[in-house]
């Protein structure tokens, strides 16, 4: 019988999210300036990914018991490394249309949940697609799986692994034979075994679910095993209890966001897009001038998109507010390296019904740091891994509640801040979408890379048919930021309101629906 690893809870819960309408797969495209020679890529692969992290080795199956990763006793890289050509020319727009395309395209469910597709001679270079179900690994540690697979120079030896060590996964021997019990997250102790030990098998998830919500949960779990020893304790043990109890009730009555064009039923059908990245030192300049993050000012620029988007439409903003679902990197130091998903998500208010772009990061602002220390990170990733115990026929219905609430999911994920080359040629520009969960439609990705930032955007084509025309307005929206800011004396304070006059004469009054609208909204 092949070697097996049992699924953790939080990732069994993203593995039965799938469904036709929003696959649970991460989308990647890595463009190279220049054409790759495919035996070398495929022998990166093999080296560095195949042989070095287990989980892309293998399969998905279930039992009675529950669901295992199990190695695959037909591995064959050619299933996972495909080579494939767009009709010349092919520039960004064929290559928008492929990637559209293989992000509804469901991953093989009898092989391991991967694939990556050369695109060759592709807009003067080529391209690899990338395609990862998120039950292997959340965002961040995507990222170090990637950095895997790259050089810090063209001239790199093509068959020495000289990625660091530090992103190996704990307690794996590519060339070692694998324990049938191997714990996946590199602990000592083996996972138990359903037939000798069903007790210990059937609460060890429910542990692994507990121990899952860091932060807050973790400090909450930990005063707990010394609380006899010291009574005091139960006052921030109470504290803590009652934080979670009243974030999970304000997340459940929580209402949804305003309804708009862009809320409704999905469909199988997505389209994908990207803009050109903007220079990072110029959005950390402005962001340090305002007294913001650079996240802030980011995520400013998206609301500012899409309400941009709307207005052109014709639609109504009056008071229109819309719910992004955004991930909370929740590893700790000794998880780094390690695959599996450990991160949380909060909810955001995005306030389009606000034309002006400073008025509207100060709010964005004001309700991040709401959101500093609050509970809903580790709660939500305590909630998915108890959902992961949960048949499947009740984990929907109680996700898609959840769903219901936002009408986006977005992120952004910190790159390397230098060139990269793979498999000698360089890396010139790299991009992923995220997955939407329910009836979420609505994905919106921000990568940085070689000292850029990129915006990407995937949406169902109910909602935005036409997302090439959303990702120009990024950067559009930033730059009325930095136009603002430029204009500003810096002889007296920075304010919103300083702007408006300055901002309306070069960009145009708000709307009246916008002026009529409250200047400040609840952030949950």
């Amino acid at each position: 019988m092949p070697a097996r690893e049992r699924m953790s809870p939080v990732d069994t819960a993203w593995l039965r999210m799938d469904r036709p309408s929003n696959l649970m797969m991460i989308v990647g495209v890595l463009h190279l300036a220049k054409p790759v020679d495919a035996s070398r890529l495929r022998a990166t692969l093999q080296r560095r990914l195949v042989q070095r992290f287990r989980r892309f080795r293998q399969r998905v199956v279930n039992d009675w018991s529950g669901w295992w990763w199990e190695d695959d006793p037909e591995f064959d890289l050619d299933h996972h490394f495909v080579r494939r050509a767009l009709p010349p020319p092919a520039g960004p727009r064929e290559l928008q249309d492929l990637v559209s395309e293989l992000a509804t395209e469901q991953l093989h469910p009898q092989r391991p949940l991967w694939r990556f597709d050369l695109i060759e001679d592709c807009d003067g270079g080529a391209a690899v697609v990338t395609r990862i179900h998120h039950c292997i690994a959340d965002g961040i540690a995507l990222v170090g799986v990637m950095l895997s697979l790259t050089d810090l120079s063209a001239d790199a030896p093509a068959d020495v692994l000289d990625a660091p060590t530090k992103l190996d996964e704990p307690g794996e021997d590519a060339d070692a034979d694998a324990d049938a019990n191997a714990d996946p997250r590199g602990s000592a102790h083996p996972a138990p075994d359903w037939h000798t030990d069903p007790w210990a098998a059937l609460l060890d998830p429910l542990a692994q679910a507990t121990h899952a919500a860091r932060g807050l949960g973790e400090r909450f779990w930990e005063e707990s095993q010394v609380t006899l020893a010291q009574p005091d304790r139960l006052v921030a043990l109470g504290r803590h209890a009652a934080g979670f109890a009243n974030e999970l009730a304000r997340l459940l009555a929580m209402p949804p966001d305003s309804p708009t064009r862009l809320k409704g039923r999905t469909s199988s059908h997505k389209r994908v897009a990207w803009c050109e990245p903007i220079p990072l030192a110029e959005v950390k300049a402005v962001s340090k001038a305002l007294g913001c993050s650079v996240n802030d000012l980011l995520l400013n620029a998206v609301a500012g998109a899409l309400r941009e988007y709307l207005a052109r439409r014709g639609d109504p903003l009056e008071e229109v507010q819309l719910r992004a679902m955004v991930p909370v990197n929740l590893r700790r130091s000794d998880d780094e390296g390690r695959l599996g998903n450990r991160f949380g998500l909060v909810t955001l208010l995005l306030p389009l019904y606000e034309a002006n772009p400073f008025a509207r990061l100060q709010l964005l602002r004001e309700r991040m740091l709401e959101l500093r220390g609050s509970y809903q990170p580790p709660l939500t990733l305590m909630l998915l891994g108890a959902t992961g115990l949960l048949p499947k026929t009740l984990q929907e219905p109680f996700l898609d509640v959840l769903a219901s609430k936002a009408s986006a999911v977005m992120t952004n994920v910190p790159g390397p801040t230098q060139p990269l080359y793979l498999a000698g040629q360089l890396l010139d520009q790299m991009m992923f979408w995220v997955p939407q969960s329910g009836n979420i439609g609505i994905g919106v990705s921000i990568l940085s890379y070689n000292n850029t930032v990129q915006f990407s955007l995937i949406a169902d084509r109910h909602f935005i048919p036409d997302p090439e025309n959303v990702t120009p307005l990024f950067a559009a929206e930033f730059e009325k930021i930095v136009t603002g800011t430029l204009l500003h004396d810096w002889v007296t304070p920075l304010e919103a309101q300083a702007f408006e006059s300055r901002l309306e004469r070069e960009l145009g009054p708000p709307s009246a629906a916008a002026r009529r609208a409250p200047r400040r909204k609840r952030s949950t």
